[in-house]
């Protein structure tokens, strides 16, 4: 700090008072400029978090919409094959109704008339011809009578299977549409969450955009003075700034100050960009940078940040708004 006080060289025309002013605000400037950069940084890592939080709830909604939409089409096919089964049902009890009918039918007609024994269709026939056709009558009315019966058993059973089938089919149905109503439920919290992560996001983003503002309006501000007070040209003002923020940097100093407070040795342990300029280690290697960018000299690393900037300007630095 000392050193950097040094530095500043007040023209003759400057009075002892502003002169003295001047010198007192270097150190107020450096803990100023110390403050709004931890505030900074503290809101990009917000600022990280809520977009995080937005994403991961956006997502989220997403892959349940789609489970829901799928959902939405399986309860139909589940209501189609329910109402099929319960037709099929309603013809299979018709089919009963009508056997049995049938075989009451027959049941009354027995009672009634009774049914022929053999010996009866032997005494009654007249010769063998007749004796045969009227034992064939015989064996096809009782062929008849025991196929009518089975066929009201089995039909009979058709119904039994039939309504345990609409039963199981209804289950399923009724299961199916609560997870569709937890499914719905589940949507309209994850809807609320994202919609409360992106209005977090809004919310610090124009914090941080606040912050880096005031970063450099306060920076613009010293440059002002020094430039007035030394007589000294933009240029130089600026480069004077820099040193009592820890630099001079090859890019705007408020840029540093938001990605890296000036450490030379930062490091983002969740990115891996590190240095005071927080230079991916891509990045960094494309540029022909060894190592790590934290474990470079001031030079090497103000020399890249240089290039990078000269090629993409603010845009390689998130800070630079």
């Amino acid at each position: 700090m000392a050193a950097a006080c040094a530095a500043v060289v007040v023209p003759a025309l400057a009075g002892a008072a502003e002169v003295g002013s001047l010198e007192a605000k270097v150190e107020t400037a450096r803990g100023e400029a110390g403050e709004l950069a931890a505030g900074l940084r503290a809101a990009q890592g917000e600022l990280t978090a809520a977009r995080e939080r937005a994403a991961a709830a956006g997502a989220r909604e997403e892959r349940l919409s789609g489970l829901l939409g799928e959902g939405e089409r399986r309860a139909a096919q589940l209501a189609g094959k329910v109402e099929r089964a319960e037709n099929r049902l309603a013809a299979e009890r018709r089919r009963l109704r009508r056997a049995r009918r049938a075989l009451a039918s027959r049941l009354v007609a027995i009672y009634e008339s009774g049914t022929p024994s053999g010996v009866d269709v032997l005494l009654g026939s007249s010769d063998f011809d007749e004796l045969t056709t009227r034992g064939d009558y015989l064996a096809q009315i009782e062929e008849f009578d025991s196929a009518l019966a089975h066929r009201v058993e089995q039909v009979r059973d058709d119904v039994r299977d039939g309504l345990d089938r609409v039963v199981e089919l209804k289950k399923a149905a009724e299961a199916h549409n609560a997870r569709l109503a937890a499914a719905r439920s589940e949507i309209s919290a994850v809807r609320l969450e994202a919609e409360s992560a992106a209005a977090d996001l809004r919310s610090v983003a124009a914090a941080r955009e606040a912050s880096l503002a005031t970063l450099k309006s306060r920076i613009g501000t010293w440059v002002a003075e020094i430039e007035a007070a030394e007589a000294a040209s933009r240029a130089a003002a600026e480069a004077e700034v820099g040193r009592w923020l820890g630099g001079p940097y090859s890019i705007p100093s408020y840029i540093v100050l938001c990605e890296s407070g000036g450490d030379y040795g930062a490091v983002n342990p969740s990115s891996g960009a590190g240095g005071a300029y927080q230079i991916l280690p891509s990045t960094w290697s494309l540029y022909g940078g060894r190592g790590a960018p934290q474990d470079a000299p001031k030079e090497e690393q103000d020399r890249i940040a240089a290039e990078i900037w000269a090629d993409s300007g603010g845009g390689a630095w998130v800070c630079a708004g």
